[in-house]
């Protein structure tokens, strides 16, 4: 299947994203839109013969090629009239987060892929980690009991922020990037804990902050009480706190055990069962060399469109946790609690 890849001179993860179209098994050819020339070079580099043809214009693109499968770079000021493009000459979108800055921004996006039965898939690749499938098939089975709470952190450096470099990105400008770190790292947590336990949330107080007090309008502090369909309670602390490198946990109790995911620690996760042959032992899951990150996710969704198969996340997924970031905005900006109008999504519908 051929595959588009509109990107412009700010697209992030670009390296990731030729990798993994490189990689992807059901993408045979790819052509790309890149107004400011910046990518080309790049990406024949490591596309190669894959790369068939380049283009200055997005609509040139979608208009000569017809893809039905586009992935989507851009900055999230500018993602949104690239992606009702593409959506509306046909083609399904996989597209980096947050691709809007503005909630309703992105449910206009949803809406107009529902009614031209497209996918609108958002870029959450921790989904396709190896220790994240087997969390999800030990909570589907029932092997941790009736889930309890969730509790998650993804902390990351806050030396990035004191780059000026940095304070000139849409990274760090709240009305070009929608947020700050919720919204660019925080939001793979929460849309992780609602896609492993099978329930969303529905209801969020919180509090955003700069609390490095660098001279950006993004926060790089955020914390949340969620509440989830199911009832279960959570928190999440989302944050530019560190030197370097990345803390990061969700931790998952439930009424027969716990499990424990460290995506950038060792062991990648741990966990606890009241029962069973093992009971009352701390266990690792040994992911070995099992690919992670971006290959993974964006082969599984080109391999979605070609094959007619359910995508690694769907458009009311991508949208229940939009949903959930802004909401935990408005709570923070008015002080109070806030429902989240998100869509049950079956547990049992989702591809193991």
């Amino acid at each position: 299947m051929k595959a588009a890849f509109l990107t412009h001179a700010d697209g992030p993860h670009m390296s990731a994203y030729y990798s993994a179209l490189a990689n992807a098994k059901d993408c045979d050819e790819v052509v790309m839109a890149d107004p400011s020339g910046r990518w080309k070079d790049d990406a024949k580099k490591t596309l190669g013969e894959k790369l068939t043809r380049t283009y200055t214009s997005y609509a040139e693109l979608l208009e000569k090629e017809s893809p039905k499968f586009c992935l989507v770079s851009i900055g999230a000021d500018h993602a949104p009239p690239v992606i009702e493009a593409a959506l509306n000459s046909g083609s399904n979108v996989f597209s980096e987060k947050p691709a809007c800055v503005s909630l309703d921004q992105f449910e206009k996006l949803a809406t107009l892929a529902e009614s031209k039965h497209l996918e609108l898939m958002m870029a959450f690749a921790n989904r396709t980690n190896p220790e994240s499938l087997e969390a999800r098939q030990m909570i589907r089975k029932g092997r941790i009991g009736k889930i309890y709470s969730i509790d998650m952190h993804i902390v990351a450096d806050q030396t990035r922020l004191t780059r000026p470099a940095y304070h000139k990105t849409w990274l760090a400008d709240k009305s070009r990037a929608g947020g700050g770190h919720l919204i660019w790292l925080g939001i793979h947590w929460l849309d992780l804990a609602m896609y492993l336990t099978g329930t969303e949330i529905t209801e969020a107080t919180g509090a955003v902050a700069n609390v490095g007090g660098q001279p950006i309008t993004a926060e790089d502090s955020a914390a949340a009480i969620l509440r989830f369909s199911n009832g279960t309670l959570g928190t999440i602390n989302s944050g530019y706190y560190l030197d370097s490198g990345y803390h990061t946990q969700i931790r998952i109790w439930g009424s027969k055990g716990w499990i424990n995911l460290d995506s950038t620690g060792e062991p990648k996760m741990t966990w606890y069962e009241n029962k069973g042959p093992n009971a009352k032992q701390i266990q690792t899951f040994d992911v070995g060399k099992k690919s992670r990150g971006y290959s993974p996710i964006v082969a599984r969704a080109i391999s979605a469109i070609a094959n007619d198969t359910p995508p690694p996340i769907t458009t009311q997924e991508s949208l229940n946790t939009m949903r959930t970031v802004f909401g935990i905005y408005e709570a923070a900006e008015t002080g109070t609690k806030k429902t989240i109008n998100t869509v049950p999504v079956p547990f049992q519908n989702h591809p193991l």
